[in-house]
Protein backbone atom coordinates (compact mmCIF):
# COMPACT_ATOMS: atom_id res chain seq x y z
CA UNK A 1 0.00 0.00 0.00
CA UNK A 2 2.85 2.20 0.62
CA UNK A 3 4.02 2.59 -2.88
CA UNK A 4 0.43 3.59 -4.21
CA UNK A 5 0.20 7.42 -4.97
CA UNK A 6 -3.02 9.44 -3.21
CA UNK A 7 -4.49 8.80 -7.30
CA UNK A 8 -3.87 5.05 -6.97
CA UNK A 9 -4.97 4.65 -3.37
CA UNK A 10 -8.53 6.60 -4.24
CA UNK A 11 -8.80 4.35 -7.59
CA UNK A 12 -7.80 0.79 -5.56
CA UNK A 13 -10.56 2.17 -2.67
CA UNK A 14 -13.02 2.38 -5.44
CA UNK A 15 -12.77 -0.68 -6.54
CA UNK A 16 -12.36 -2.56 -3.35
CA UNK A 17 -9.64 -3.89 -3.85
CA UNK A 18 -8.63 -2.72 0.03
CA UNK A 19 -10.44 -1.01 2.51
CA UNK A 20 -10.55 2.71 4.00
CA UNK A 21 -9.80 1.17 7.32
CA UNK A 22 -6.64 -1.17 6.46
CA UNK A 23 -5.05 1.61 4.90
CA UNK A 24 -5.49 3.65 7.89
CA UNK A 25 -3.91 0.88 10.12
CA UNK A 26 -1.22 0.38 7.82
CA UNK A 27 -0.59 4.43 7.66
CA UNK A 28 -0.75 4.19 12.08
CA UNK A 29 1.41 1.26 11.84
CA UNK A 30 4.13 3.03 9.97
CA UNK A 31 3.87 6.43 12.10
CA UNK A 32 4.39 4.46 15.41
CA UNK A 33 7.30 2.86 13.67
CA UNK A 34 9.17 5.73 12.29
CA UNK A 35 8.07 8.79 14.01
CA UNK A 36 10.34 8.03 16.89
CA UNK A 37 13.07 8.35 14.45
CA UNK A 38 11.64 11.54 11.94
CA UNK A 39 9.67 13.97 14.97
CA UNK A 40 7.34 14.34 11.94
CA UNK A 41 3.93 13.79 14.25
CA UNK A 42 3.19 15.84 17.66
CA UNK A 43 -0.43 14.04 17.46
CA UNK A 44 -1.77 10.71 16.36
CA UNK A 45 -5.34 10.78 16.17
CA UNK A 46 -5.59 7.05 16.41
CA UNK A 47 -9.59 6.31 17.61
CA UNK A 48 -10.48 9.56 15.48
CA UNK A 49 -9.11 8.22 12.28
CA UNK A 50 -9.72 4.86 12.29
CA UNK A 51 -13.74 5.73 12.98
CA UNK A 52 -13.34 8.45 10.25
CA UNK A 53 -12.17 5.23 8.19
CA UNK A 54 -14.83 3.23 9.24
CA UNK A 55 -17.16 6.09 7.85
CA UNK A 56 -15.71 5.74 4.52
CA UNK A 57 -16.33 2.47 4.74
CA UNK A 58 -19.69 2.96 4.65
CA UNK A 59 -20.22 5.78 2.44
CA UNK A 60 -18.26 3.83 -0.59
CA UNK A 61 -20.40 0.65 0.08
CA UNK A 62 -22.96 2.96 -0.55
CA UNK A 63 -21.60 4.32 -3.52
CA UNK A 64 -21.19 7.93 -2.32
CA UNK A 65 -17.25 7.80 -3.11
CA UNK A 66 -16.76 11.86 -2.52
CA UNK A 67 -13.21 13.29 -4.06
CA UNK A 68 -10.97 11.84 -0.95
CA UNK A 69 -12.84 9.26 0.58
CA UNK A 70 -10.59 7.47 2.40
CA UNK A 71 -7.10 8.90 1.74
CA UNK A 72 -5.06 9.43 4.66
CA UNK A 73 -3.65 12.77 5.40
CA UNK A 74 -1.46 14.62 7.87
CA UNK A 75 -2.97 18.03 9.14
CA UNK A 76 -0.40 20.47 9.64
CA UNK A 77 -0.28 21.81 13.28
CA UNK A 78 -1.00 25.51 12.24
CA UNK A 79 -4.67 24.70 10.89
CA UNK A 80 -6.97 24.38 14.09
CA UNK A 81 -8.76 21.42 14.28
CA UNK A 82 -12.06 21.60 16.19
CA UNK A 83 -11.25 19.04 19.86
CA UNK A 84 -7.73 18.08 18.67
CA UNK A 85 -4.80 20.09 19.91
CA UNK A 86 -3.09 22.71 18.10
CA UNK A 87 0.13 24.31 18.98
CA UNK A 88 1.40 26.36 15.77
CA UNK A 89 4.79 24.69 17.34
CA UNK A 90 4.55 26.96 20.48
CA UNK A 91 4.97 26.45 23.55
CA UNK A 92 2.55 29.28 24.48
CA UNK A 93 -0.51 27.11 22.41
CA UNK A 94 0.48 23.96 24.30
CA UNK A 95 -2.98 23.36 25.54
CA UNK A 96 -5.29 25.87 23.27
CA UNK A 97 -7.91 23.25 21.77
CA UNK A 98 -9.70 24.52 19.17
CA UNK A 99 -13.89 24.91 19.54
CA UNK A 100 -14.19 25.07 16.03
CA UNK A 101 -12.41 23.59 12.36
CA UNK A 102 -10.69 25.63 9.79
CA UNK A 103 -12.32 26.09 6.44
CA UNK A 104 -9.79 23.90 4.58
CA UNK A 105 -9.92 21.07 7.08
CA UNK A 106 -13.57 21.41 6.87
CA UNK A 107 -13.53 20.94 3.37
CA UNK A 108 -11.00 17.76 3.58
CA UNK A 109 -13.46 16.17 5.86
CA UNK A 110 -16.66 16.94 4.03
CA UNK A 111 -14.93 15.34 0.96
CA UNK A 112 -14.03 12.27 2.86
CA UNK A 113 -10.58 12.41 4.36
CA UNK A 114 -8.84 10.44 7.02
CA UNK A 115 -6.95 12.56 9.63
CA UNK A 116 -3.87 10.38 11.01
CA UNK A 117 -2.64 13.63 12.99
CA UNK A 118 -0.79 16.73 13.32
CA UNK A 119 2.51 17.34 12.21
CA UNK A 120 5.29 19.45 13.35
CA UNK A 121 6.60 23.08 11.87
CA UNK A 122 8.49 25.95 12.71
CA UNK A 123 7.18 27.49 15.69
CA UNK A 124 4.56 29.99 13.78
CA UNK A 125 5.45 28.87 10.46
CA UNK A 126 8.79 30.71 10.71
CA UNK A 127 11.33 29.00 9.27
CA UNK A 128 13.22 27.91 6.76
CA UNK A 129 14.45 24.33 8.98
CA UNK A 130 11.85 23.17 11.01
CA UNK A 131 14.25 23.65 13.56
CA UNK A 132 12.64 26.58 15.46
CA UNK A 133 9.69 24.43 16.89
CA UNK A 134 9.37 23.85 20.69
CA UNK A 135 8.52 20.57 20.43
CA UNK A 136 11.90 19.47 18.51
CA UNK A 137 13.44 19.24 15.33
CA UNK A 138 11.97 16.84 12.23
CA UNK A 139 14.46 14.85 10.74
CA UNK A 140 14.63 14.66 6.69
CA UNK A 141 13.78 10.90 5.81
CA UNK A 142 16.49 11.32 3.38
CA UNK A 143 20.09 11.29 3.89
CA UNK A 144 23.71 12.00 2.16
CA UNK A 145 25.26 9.26 0.19
CA UNK A 146 27.34 7.65 2.76
CA UNK A 147 26.25 9.90 5.38
CA UNK A 148 23.73 9.18 8.16
CA UNK A 149 23.82 12.72 9.89
CA UNK A 150 20.26 14.20 10.43
CA UNK A 151 19.45 16.71 7.51
CA UNK A 152 16.66 19.33 7.57
CA UNK A 153 13.17 18.83 5.91
CA UNK A 154 12.97 22.58 5.05
CA UNK A 155 10.76 24.58 6.52
CA UNK A 156 8.14 25.81 7.87
CA UNK A 157 5.58 22.56 6.82
CA UNK A 158 8.60 20.14 7.87
CA UNK A 159 6.79 17.40 9.23
CA UNK A 160 4.44 17.40 6.42
CA UNK A 161 7.06 16.98 3.78
CA UNK A 162 9.05 14.33 6.01
CA UNK A 163 5.52 12.70 6.89
CA UNK A 164 4.74 12.20 2.76
CA UNK A 165 8.25 11.54 1.81
CA UNK A 166 8.53 8.61 4.37
CA UNK A 167 5.39 7.10 3.09
CA UNK A 168 3.38 8.18 6.57
CA UNK A 169 1.04 9.83 5.14
CA UNK A 170 -0.53 10.10 1.30
CA UNK A 171 -0.68 14.24 1.20
CA UNK A 172 -0.31 16.67 3.88
CA UNK A 173 -1.99 20.35 4.09
CA UNK A 174 0.82 22.94 4.50
CA UNK A 175 0.81 27.29 4.48
CA UNK A 176 3.67 28.63 2.53
CA UNK A 177 4.18 32.59 3.66
CA UNK A 178 7.57 32.99 2.27
CA UNK A 179 8.13 29.56 0.39
CA UNK A 180 7.01 26.94 3.48
CA UNK A 181 5.04 24.51 0.63
CA UNK A 182 7.87 24.55 -2.18
CA UNK A 183 11.30 24.62 -0.19
CA UNK A 184 10.16 21.31 1.82
CA UNK A 185 8.83 19.87 -0.94
CA UNK A 186 11.86 20.15 -2.68
CA UNK A 187 14.17 19.07 0.15
CA UNK A 188 11.99 15.97 0.40
CA UNK A 189 11.52 15.25 -3.59
CA UNK A 190 7.78 15.36 -3.42
CA UNK A 191 5.74 18.34 -4.80
CA UNK A 192 3.94 20.71 -3.12
CA UNK A 193 2.07 23.88 -4.35
CA UNK A 194 1.31 27.35 -3.27
CA UNK A 195 -1.78 28.17 -4.86
CA UNK A 196 -2.41 31.93 -5.75
CA UNK A 197 -3.33 34.58 -2.71
CA UNK A 198 -7.28 34.41 -2.17
CA UNK A 199 -7.55 30.57 -3.31
CA UNK A 200 -7.92 28.57 -0.29
CA UNK A 201 -9.29 30.07 2.78
CA UNK A 202 -7.04 31.14 5.67
CA UNK A 203 -9.96 31.19 8.16
CA UNK A 204 -8.76 29.02 11.23
CA UNK A 205 -5.57 28.93 10.46
CA UNK A 206 -2.98 30.31 13.30
CA UNK A 207 -1.61 33.42 11.72
CA UNK A 208 1.63 34.48 11.04
CA UNK A 209 1.83 37.31 8.18
CA UNK A 210 -1.84 37.68 7.20
CA UNK A 211 -0.82 39.10 3.48
CA UNK A 212 1.48 36.26 2.94
CA UNK A 213 -0.44 33.33 4.19
CA UNK A 214 -1.75 30.82 2.00
CA UNK A 215 -2.93 27.00 2.33
CA UNK A 216 -1.76 24.69 -0.52
CA UNK A 217 -1.01 20.80 -0.34
CA UNK A 218 2.02 19.02 -0.17
CA UNK A 219 2.07 14.84 -1.53
CA UNK A 220 4.07 12.63 -3.69
CA UNK A 221 3.18 13.51 -7.34
CA UNK A 222 1.72 16.76 -9.00
CA UNK A 223 -1.35 15.04 -9.84
CA UNK A 224 -1.72 14.50 -6.08
CA UNK A 225 -1.49 17.82 -5.41
CA UNK A 226 -4.38 19.06 -8.09
CA UNK A 227 -6.41 16.36 -6.63
CA UNK A 228 -6.07 17.02 -2.71
CA UNK A 229 -5.87 21.39 -3.79
CA UNK A 230 -9.41 21.08 -5.60
CA UNK A 231 -11.05 20.09 -2.26
CA UNK A 232 -8.97 22.68 -0.16
CA UNK A 233 -9.85 25.40 -2.11
CA UNK A 234 -13.05 27.49 -2.63
CA UNK A 235 -14.72 30.61 -1.43
CA UNK A 236 -15.49 31.37 2.18
CA UNK A 237 -17.00 34.44 3.37
CA UNK A 238 -15.67 34.14 6.13
CA UNK A 239 -12.18 35.23 5.21
CA UNK A 240 -12.27 38.96 3.42
CA UNK A 241 -9.13 38.00 1.01
CA UNK A 242 -11.02 34.62 -0.66
CA UNK A 243 -11.50 34.63 -3.88
CA UNK A 244 -15.50 33.56 -5.10
CA UNK A 245 -14.44 31.74 -8.22
CA UNK A 246 -15.23 28.34 -9.45
CA UNK A 247 -12.64 25.76 -8.41
CA UNK A 248 -11.30 23.42 -11.54
CA UNK A 249 -10.41 20.19 -12.26
CA UNK A 250 -6.95 20.46 -11.43
CA UNK A 251 -6.84 16.56 -11.99
CA UNK A 252 -7.46 17.40 -15.64
CA UNK A 253 -4.86 20.11 -16.02
CA UNK A 254 -2.14 17.83 -15.55
CA UNK A 255 -3.24 15.94 -18.79
CA UNK A 256 -2.38 19.25 -20.51
CA UNK A 257 -0.32 18.77 -23.19
CA UNK A 258 2.23 21.88 -23.38
CA UNK A 259 3.29 22.20 -27.00
CA UNK A 260 3.20 26.32 -28.15
CA UNK A 261 3.07 27.07 -24.49
CA UNK A 262 5.41 30.22 -23.90
CA UNK A 263 8.02 29.17 -20.36
CA UNK A 264 9.86 32.33 -19.32
CA UNK A 265 13.21 31.96 -17.88
CA UNK A 266 13.91 35.13 -15.41
CA UNK A 267 17.76 36.10 -16.04
CA UNK A 268 17.66 37.71 -12.00
CA UNK A 269 16.93 33.76 -10.69
CA UNK A 270 20.59 33.01 -12.21
CA UNK A 271 22.23 34.22 -8.64
CA UNK A 272 25.59 34.85 -7.94
CA UNK A 273 27.27 31.80 -6.75
CA UNK A 274 24.57 29.11 -7.98
CA UNK A 275 25.72 25.72 -7.80
CA UNK A 276 26.18 24.26 -11.07
CA UNK A 277 24.24 21.24 -10.32
CA UNK A 278 21.15 23.18 -9.86
CA UNK A 279 22.17 25.71 -12.71
CA UNK A 280 22.61 22.16 -14.57
CA UNK A 281 18.95 20.99 -13.41
CA UNK A 282 17.68 23.98 -14.18
CA UNK A 283 18.90 23.59 -17.99
CA UNK A 284 17.50 20.13 -18.33
CA UNK A 285 13.95 20.74 -17.35
CA UNK A 286 13.79 24.05 -20.18
CA UNK A 287 14.95 21.10 -22.47
CA UNK A 288 12.39 18.74 -21.65
CA UNK A 289 9.78 21.46 -22.33
CA UNK A 290 11.25 22.11 -25.24
CA UNK A 291 11.27 18.79 -26.34
CA UNK A 292 7.49 18.34 -25.57
CA UNK A 293 6.75 21.18 -27.60
CA UNK A 294 7.45 24.98 -25.35
CA UNK A 295 9.14 27.42 -26.77
CA UNK A 296 11.41 28.68 -23.78
CA UNK A 297 12.07 32.46 -23.95
CA UNK A 298 14.17 34.77 -21.58
CA UNK A 299 12.63 36.90 -19.46
CA UNK A 300 13.35 39.91 -16.99
CA UNK A 301 11.90 40.17 -13.39
CA UNK A 302 14.28 43.54 -12.74
CA UNK A 303 12.62 43.99 -8.87
CA UNK A 304 13.15 40.72 -7.45
CA UNK A 305 16.88 41.40 -6.03
CA UNK A 306 14.29 43.28 -3.66
CA UNK A 307 11.91 40.73 -3.04
CA UNK A 308 13.79 39.05 -0.14
CA UNK A 309 14.93 42.23 1.91
CA UNK A 310 10.75 43.41 1.40
CA UNK A 311 9.45 40.55 2.26
CA UNK A 312 11.92 40.43 5.33
CA UNK A 313 9.99 43.83 6.84
CA UNK A 314 6.62 43.05 5.60
CA UNK A 315 6.29 39.63 7.21
CA UNK A 316 7.54 40.57 10.58
CA UNK A 317 5.77 43.57 10.54
CA UNK A 318 2.40 41.39 9.98
CA UNK A 319 3.82 39.09 12.85
CA UNK A 320 4.39 41.31 15.29
CA UNK A 321 0.68 42.25 14.80
CA UNK A 322 -0.43 39.16 14.21
CA UNK A 323 0.93 37.84 17.91
CA UNK A 324 0.19 40.38 20.26
CA UNK A 325 -3.27 38.39 20.72
CA UNK A 326 -1.06 36.06 22.74
CA UNK A 327 -0.83 37.40 26.09
CA UNK A 328 -0.97 35.09 28.75
CA UNK A 329 -4.79 36.02 29.29
CA UNK A 330 -7.16 34.57 27.03
CA UNK A 331 -6.02 30.96 24.75
CA UNK A 332 -2.68 31.17 25.67
CA UNK A 333 -0.36 29.46 28.19
CA UNK A 334 0.33 31.80 31.35
CA UNK A 335 3.01 33.24 33.50
CA UNK A 336 2.33 34.94 36.51
CA UNK A 337 3.78 38.18 37.11
CA UNK A 338 3.76 40.88 39.93
CA UNK A 339 1.17 43.04 37.58
CA UNK A 340 -0.49 42.70 34.24
CA UNK A 341 2.35 44.24 32.44
CA UNK A 342 5.37 41.93 33.53
CA UNK A 343 2.08 38.56 33.16
CA UNK A 344 2.02 39.58 29.24
CA UNK A 345 6.42 39.79 29.49
CA UNK A 346 6.90 36.68 31.27
CA UNK A 347 3.96 34.80 29.49
CA UNK A 348 5.64 36.13 25.90
CA UNK A 349 9.02 35.03 27.31
CA UNK A 350 8.35 31.52 28.12
CA UNK A 351 6.12 30.89 25.27
CA UNK A 352 7.86 32.27 22.52
CA UNK A 353 11.07 30.47 20.83
CA UNK A 354 14.13 32.89 20.22
CA UNK A 355 13.40 33.39 16.07
CA UNK A 356 9.68 33.99 17.16
CA UNK A 357 11.11 36.73 19.66
CA UNK A 358 13.53 37.97 16.67
CA UNK A 359 10.63 38.54 14.22
CA UNK A 360 8.36 40.11 17.09
CA UNK A 361 11.11 42.93 17.44
CA UNK A 362 12.09 43.29 14.13
CA UNK A 363 8.15 43.86 13.00
CA UNK A 364 7.43 45.94 16.11
CA UNK A 365 10.91 48.19 14.92
CA UNK A 366 9.79 48.67 11.18
CA UNK A 367 5.90 49.82 12.52
CA UNK A 368 7.13 52.46 15.38
CA UNK A 369 6.80 55.70 14.41
CA UNK A 370 10.07 57.02 13.54
CA UNK A 371 10.73 54.30 10.68
CA UNK A 372 7.19 53.18 9.44
CA UNK A 373 7.54 55.07 6.07
CA UNK A 374 11.27 54.83 5.96
CA UNK A 375 10.87 50.67 6.38
CA UNK A 376 7.55 49.42 5.81
CA UNK A 377 5.57 51.87 3.78
CA UNK A 378 8.53 51.39 1.64
CA UNK A 379 8.75 47.48 1.36
CA UNK A 380 4.66 48.03 0.26
CA UNK A 381 5.74 49.98 -2.43
CA UNK A 382 8.69 47.69 -3.53
CA UNK A 383 5.85 44.96 -3.14
CA UNK A 384 3.79 46.95 -5.96
CA UNK A 385 6.81 47.14 -8.56
CA UNK A 386 7.62 43.28 -8.19
CA UNK A 387 3.72 42.01 -8.41
CA UNK A 388 4.14 44.77 -11.81
CA UNK A 389 7.32 43.06 -12.98
CA UNK A 390 4.98 39.59 -13.33
CA UNK A 391 2.38 40.57 -14.43
CA UNK A 392 4.08 42.81 -17.07
CA UNK A 393 5.72 39.10 -18.11
CA UNK A 394 3.20 37.19 -18.31
CA UNK A 395 1.39 39.34 -21.00
CA UNK A 396 4.61 37.46 -22.89
CA UNK A 397 4.83 34.19 -21.37
CA UNK A 398 2.29 31.66 -19.70
CA UNK A 399 4.57 30.02 -16.80
CA UNK A 400 8.21 30.59 -15.83
CA UNK A 401 10.07 28.03 -14.70
CA UNK A 402 12.94 28.55 -11.79
CA UNK A 403 15.10 26.42 -9.22
CA UNK A 404 12.87 25.90 -5.90
CA UNK A 405 15.53 26.34 -3.61
CA UNK A 406 19.47 27.53 -3.54
CA UNK A 407 20.69 23.98 -2.44
CA UNK A 408 19.70 20.91 -1.70
CA UNK A 409 18.62 19.92 2.41
CA UNK A 410 21.87 20.91 4.67
CA UNK A 411 22.24 19.23 7.90
CA UNK A 412 20.89 20.29 11.38
CA UNK A 413 22.75 22.72 12.64
CA UNK A 414 24.23 23.94 9.57
CA UNK A 415 23.39 27.39 8.58
CA UNK A 416 21.76 28.17 12.16
CA UNK A 417 24.37 31.10 13.55
CA UNK A 418 23.56 33.49 11.08
CA UNK A 419 19.70 34.36 10.29
CA UNK A 420 20.29 36.17 7.31
CA UNK A 421 21.94 33.18 5.94
CA UNK A 422 18.93 31.21 6.66
CA UNK A 423 16.76 33.57 5.19
CA UNK A 424 18.13 33.14 2.18
CA UNK A 425 16.89 30.29 1.29
CA UNK A 426 13.60 31.73 0.32
CA UNK A 427 15.66 33.57 -2.06
CA UNK A 428 13.84 31.36 -5.26
CA UNK A 429 10.38 31.37 -3.27
CA UNK A 430 9.76 34.91 -1.86
CA UNK A 431 8.59 36.67 -4.74
CA UNK A 432 5.46 34.51 -5.47
CA UNK A 433 4.21 35.55 -1.71
CA UNK A 434 5.14 39.34 -2.52
CA UNK A 435 3.29 39.23 -5.50
CA UNK A 436 0.40 36.40 -4.47
CA UNK A 437 0.71 34.27 -7.65
CA UNK A 438 0.46 30.30 -7.20
CA UNK A 439 3.85 28.22 -7.51
CA UNK A 440 4.71 24.19 -7.45
CA UNK A 441 8.05 22.81 -6.75
CA UNK A 442 8.23 19.26 -8.51
CA UNK A 443 11.10 17.16 -7.54
CA UNK A 444 13.68 16.84 -10.93
CA UNK A 445 16.78 14.81 -9.83
CA UNK A 446 19.52 14.24 -7.28
CA UNK A 447 22.33 16.09 -6.60
CA UNK A 448 25.51 14.54 -6.30
CA UNK A 449 25.32 13.51 -2.80
CA UNK A 450 22.02 11.58 -3.79
CA UNK A 451 19.98 14.42 -2.38
CA UNK A 452 16.86 15.71 -4.25
CA UNK A 453 16.56 18.69 -5.97
CA UNK A 454 13.40 20.64 -7.39
CA UNK A 455 12.07 22.94 -10.12
CA UNK A 456 9.75 25.61 -9.67
CA UNK A 457 6.89 26.48 -11.91
CA UNK A 458 5.22 30.13 -11.20
CA UNK A 459 1.96 30.79 -12.92
CA UNK A 460 -0.70 33.93 -13.54
CA UNK A 461 -2.93 34.74 -10.33
CA UNK A 462 -5.50 32.32 -10.30
CA UNK A 463 -4.40 30.28 -13.36
CA UNK A 464 -2.72 26.82 -11.09
CA UNK A 465 -4.02 24.72 -14.09
CA UNK A 466 -1.32 25.92 -16.62
CA UNK A 467 0.77 25.44 -13.20
CA UNK A 468 -0.57 21.84 -13.06
CA UNK A 469 0.27 21.19 -16.57
CA UNK A 470 3.86 22.50 -16.85
CA UNK A 471 4.98 20.60 -13.73
CA UNK A 472 3.32 17.16 -14.83
CA UNK A 473 5.28 17.46 -18.30
CA UNK A 474 8.54 18.22 -16.10
CA UNK A 475 7.61 15.27 -13.70
CA UNK A 476 6.99 13.13 -16.80
CA UNK A 477 10.33 13.90 -18.69
CA UNK A 478 12.01 13.78 -15.36
CA UNK A 479 10.69 9.78 -14.73
CA UNK A 480 11.62 11.00 -11.10
CA UNK A 481 11.76 7.77 -8.61
CA UNK A 482 13.89 8.30 -6.03
CA UNK A 483 12.76 7.20 -2.57
CA UNK A 484 14.36 8.19 1.01
CA UNK A 485 16.85 6.05 2.85
CA UNK A 486 13.75 6.28 5.80
CA UNK A 487 10.46 5.26 4.68
CA UNK A 488 7.08 2.91 5.59
CA UNK A 489 7.78 -0.67 3.88
CA UNK A 490 11.40 -0.51 4.26
CA UNK A 491 13.88 -1.40 6.82
CA UNK A 492 15.05 2.17 8.28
Amino acid sequence: MFDLTLAQARDGLRKRDFSARELTDAYLGAVAALNPKLNAYLLVTEAQARAQADAADAALARGEAANLTGIPLAIKDLFCTKGVRTTAGSRILEHFVPPYESTVTANLLRDGAVFLGKVNLDEFAMGSSNMTSAYGPVANPWTRRGDNRPLVPGGSSGGSAAAVAARLALGATATDTGGSIRQPAAFCGIAGIKPTYGRCSRWGIVAFASSLDQAGPIARTVEDCAIMLRSMAGFDPKDSTSADLAVPDYQAACHRSVKGLRIGVPKEYRSEGMAPEIEAMWQQGLAWLRDQGADIVDVSLPHTKYALPAYYIVAPAEASSNLARYDGVRFSSRTDGGDLTELYENSRAAGFGAEVQRRVLIGTYVLSAGYYDAYYIRAQKIRALILKDFTDVFRTVDALVTPTAPSAAFGQGEKMDDPVTMYLNDVFTGPANMSGIPGLSVPAGLDSQGLPLGLQVLGKPFDEETVFAVGAAIERASGFSALPGIRAGVAA
